[in-house]
């Protein structure tokens, strides 16, 4: 399996991005997916996770309210829709997915950067 994230930028606070993970390869064995994110001397830290259904999804308590992850089997896409932005979320987001059989996958990340 192979994650490739895109659509991370610079935005002013207040502002929206939405980030797309596109998977290849075996993505019939992806099951749950989730976006991560690293801030500059931070540890890595999930943001949002979905099922393999999308029926269901979980957020950090930081970005309740204010981002919306959803996926496209049809499209082996995953999305994060980030709005009110503010400079705390100023991170590397990255992609995350877990197979049927446990293996876990990353994508190389993609920088957002939240200017106040």
């Amino acid at each position: 399996v192979q994650l490739v994230e895109s659509g991370g930028g610079l935005v002013q606070a207040g502002g929206s991005l939405r980030l797309s993970c596109a998977a290849s390869g075996s993505t019939f064995s992806i099951n749950a997916m989730a976006w991560y994110r690293q801030a500059p001397g931070k540890q890595r830290e999930v943001v949002a996770g979905i099922t393999s259904g999308g029926g269901s999804t979980k957020y950090a308590d930081s970005v309740k309210g204010r981002f919306t992850i959803s996926r496209d089997n049809a499209k082996n896409t995953m999305y994060l829709q980030m709005d009110r932005l503010k400079s705390e979320d100023t991170a590397v987001y990255y992609c995350h997915a877990e197979t049927e059989w446990g293996t876990r996958y990353w994508g190389q990340g993609t920088q957002v950067t939240v200017s106040s």
